[in-house]
């Protein structure tokens, strides 16, 4: 999990933020061993925002990829001890191609973190 954690700190790097200073990066881990990367990119008009879990989920999709065992999410403010929880729209988009013990890490360091699984953060997805 450490190297998960250390690809979304690096793909946080690249984060559009300057609307509400809230950097993330996200990593996604695919069964086959593969890593994709995610940042956030944030727009005048927040709707248009992407959140850096999607833009990883949908990069590794984009890439033909479908089987997926963990996602890591780093990000927050400068001094923020909240860890970076996925949104909604991120947890239900994650449940259209992961299984309810799909592990989601949240961090804000190598050391500081939490594992969950996906269905104990969204335990009424929709689905088909």
């Amino acid at each position: 999990m450490q190297k998960l954690i250390r690809s979304a700190l690096e793909a946080r790097k690249n984060s559009y933020s300057p609307y509400s200073g809230y950097s993330v990066g996200a990593a996604i881990l695919c069964k086959d061993g593969r890593i994709f990367t995610g940042c956030n990119i944030e727009n005048a008009s927040y709707g248009a925002t992407m959140c850096a879990e999607r833009t990883a989920l949908f990069t590794a999709v984009a890439a033909g990829h479908r089987d997926f065992e963990a996602i890591a999410i780093v990000g927050g403010k400068e001094n923020e001890a909240d860890l970076p929880y996925p949104c909604g729209i991120c947890r239900q988009v994650l449940s259209e191609f992961c299984g309810r013990d799909f592990k989601v890490i949240v961090a804000k360091s190598i050391n500081a973190f939490e594992e969950h699984t996906l269905g104990s953060l969204l335990p009424y997805s929709f689905s088909l």
